[in-house]
């Protein structure tokens, strides 16, 4: 458990650095750990509460949140996210969902890390069926395997160019905090002991100082485009590991 737990202190680091939770590594670091798989979810959704809160709450009382551009991709992801954790899905399935999640997520955030310091002043205006779909398809694959879509949400909208990067890497942390409470509630709704989350009490913990930690280091030292590229080197080294586990 210590060492299990300086990983997630090292993953909440380094997400909340660029605005993220981390919900993904902390499952793939779960699976390699062999913790059992049916508290997978549970564990990763409330660390990835737990420090993106802290986000949320800097990042508005720094005047960054932009309600029109979140609101449409939130009012789709909420209920999605919600059926997406009631689903009971097979074990097997559940990890190689998760490689795939982890490997495009990588990917696309090696991609468009330089955008984590953009300084663009034109935009385009996102129609809102477009916004609908991305945020329920997100929401709905979030809420099933237990991540907040943060890391999915962010390069996309980079993508697209839906706005101005602190826009951005606000809304991905108030995505990440509501579709986690949203898929939380959804994972509740199976058969589980929830008194077993006590024994990971540690973990959270952990990623409380490791999220507070990151939230420094991107205000007062590094560039974003910095910390996003080594955020990004660490889900497709996570990646990677997963797939020997899983193929090798």
């Amino acid at each position: 458990m210590i060492i299990l737990s300086i990983l997630f202190f090292i993953t909440a680091i380094l997400y909340s650095s660029v605005g993220f939770g981390g919900g993904s590594t902390y499952l793939a670091l779960l699976l390699i750990w062999e913790i059992p798989y049916y508290i997978f979810p549970v564990i990763a959704l409330c660390c990835n509460i737990i420090v993106v809160s802290g986000n949320c709450f800097n990042y508005i009382r720094a005047g960054n949140i932009n309600i029109k551009l979140i609101t449409p991709y939130l009012v789709s992801s909420i209920p999605m996210a919600f059926i997406g954790g009631s689903l009971a899905i097979d074990e097997s399935f559940f990890e190689l969902l998760l490689f795939i999640i982890l490997s495009s997520a990588g990917f696309l955030l090696f991609y468009k890390f330089k955008s984590f310091d953009d300084t663009k002043e034109v935009y385009r205006n996102i129609p809102k069926i477009i916004s609908f779909l991305i945020g329920g398809s997100i929401g709905f694959l979030s809420g099933m395997v237990g991540i907040g879509g943060g890391i999915f949400l962010s390069p996309i909208l980079f993508l697209i160019n839906a706005g101005k990067a602190k826009h951005i890497a606000t809304a991905a942390s108030l995505f990440i905090f509501i579709n986690s409470t949203a898929g939380l509630f959804g994972q509740l709704t199976k058969n589980f002991v929830f008194n077993e989350i006590y024994n990971y009490w540690p973990l959270f913990l952990l990623v409380l100082m490791g999220g507070q930690l990151g939230n420094f280091l991107n205000i007062k030292i590094f560039p974003a485009r910095i910390l996003a590229l080594i955020t990004a080197g660490l889900v497709i080294f996570v990646a990677i590991r997963m797939g020997f586990k899983l193929f090798v």
